[in-house]
């Protein structure tokens, strides 16, 4: 095969991977990373609080491909060429040593996300890429069989084969130059958000962390479940944000005003609960409920929940009636709250939206509409929820665009 000219066009985690991968399958080529900024993989320094969270050890492709609201199934021809276990070996290969939590995100044993960016850069210097900082590209034309690429303040170049990796936008005007090559563009919005709840005196007890919850966006058939954070402002954690990755586009046209239920428990039978309740009223007559209770629920969350049915804390539990047994055991299961209004995450902001993905072959990561043309990460229209599912679209993208393929 002859030596071709490659462009990478952003430096973020799936375009340095795209760079990388044009190395590995192809050594003879020439690779140009070009990065608009004077950083590169800026993002993958501020992720998972400064830890970066690489991948997660989810290794069953279907189970993987759920973690995705926007790709989905059609993700599996990406995820059986580089998945979840190929990122570890990829890594560790390099000598970056990984480790597993218990929720499954995998991270560096150094937890520094300086770790993965040094590892990335080195390799890029050992595979002699060509890195340019602070080069903006204006627009991408077709030039025979090649791309002319024209910058803002230098001459335009002529390449092979261009892999477009700059992740997304939060404004469709970020998509323009795309938008002109022909390509339909799904329109960006935030992906990943916290609940506000300006009027629910809920917010009293932040920082209080219920470590399984479920929840369900009413009017929807959107059901999460996991850890919840109650912060000053609403609430937060990985049950929330699961719900806003699947709810993305429905919140959008609801302007963020909807109604929430909670299920502090995790258990749907409310008939169980009202045994459950009964049963422990009659081993602990004499005790004050609010001191005493059959869930493993924060106490301030217990206190506020029979507050809010007007149970007082300090009666016994003897005298709690039926009927207020019935209350709790609802309350317990649909707790329900107003929220108006999201709080992004400004450094590991994640867009729903980009390429429409029916205009890319998967299986190579190429434009359907221009050969010699690649899309990789977070500019095409894939998002996941949290837990390093993000990161591994980045790289399993990069990697498949990088072989080049038709």
């Amino acid at each position: 095969m002859t030596n071709k000219k490659v462009a990478v066009i952003g430096g973020g985690a799936a375009g340095f991977f795209a760079a990388l991968s044009v190395k590995e399958h192809h050594p003879n080529h020439e690779v140009l990373l070009f990065e608009k900024t004077s950083k590169v993989l800026s993002k993958v320094k501020v992720s998972g609080g400064g830890r970066c969270n690489v991948t997660n050890s989810c290794s069953d492709i279907p189970v993987l491909c759920d973690a995705y609201p926007r790709g989905g199934k059609k993700l599996r021809s990406l995820f059986h060429q580089f998945n979840t276990t190929d990122t570890v070996k990829w890594f560790e290969n390099k000598g970056v040593a990984l480790k597993t939590e218990k929720d499954g995100r995998i991270f560096p044993v150094s937890n520094n996300s300086q770790t993965i960016i040094d590892c990335l850069v080195s390799e890029m210097v050992g595979l002699n890429v060509n890195l340019k900082l602070g080069q903006n590209i204006e627009k991408i034309e077709t030039e025979g069989e090649q791309w002319n690429l024209f910058f803002k303040d230098m001459p335009s170049l002529l390449f092979d084969s261009v892999i477009i990796a700059t992740g997304g936008s939060p404004k469709l005007k970020g998509f323009d130059w795309l938008h002109k090559l022909g390509h339909t563009i799904i329109e960006p919005l935030p992906s990943l958000f916290t609940f506000n709840m300006p009027k629910e005196p809920i917010k009293e007890l932040m920082g209080v962390v219920v470590e399984q919850a479920r929840v369900k966006i009413k009017d929807t058939k959107i059901q999460t479940e996991g850890p919840l954070l109650i912060t000053h402002w609403g609430m937060s954690g990985p049950a929330i944000l699961k719900a806003s990755a699947f709810g993305a586009r429905e919140l959008s046209q609801r302007n963020y005003k909807f109604e929430i239920l909670i299920n502090w428990v995790d258990e749907t039978n409310t008939e169980f609960l009202f045994e459950e309740l009964q049963k422990f009223s009659q081993e602990n007559p004499q005790k004050r409920i609010g001191n005493l209770k059959p869930f493993l629920i924060p106490n301030r969350l217990w206190e506020f929940l029979l507050e809010k049915i007007k149970i007082p804390t300090d009666r016994k539990w003897n005298e709690v009636g039926k009927k207020k047994f019935r209350q709790l055991s609802t309350l317990l299961t649909q707790d329900q709250y107003s929220v108006s209004g999201k709080t992004t995450f400004k450094e590991e902001f994640v867009t729903c939206g980009g390429i429409s993905l029916n205009e890319i072959n998967l299986k190579t990561m190429q434009s359907k509409l221009h050969s010699n043309l690649y899309f990789a990460g977070e500019i095409i229209d894939v998002d996941a929820i949290t837990g390093g599912y993000n990161f591994q679209a980045a790289w399993s993208g990069g990697f498949v665009a990088g072989k080049l393929d038709h």
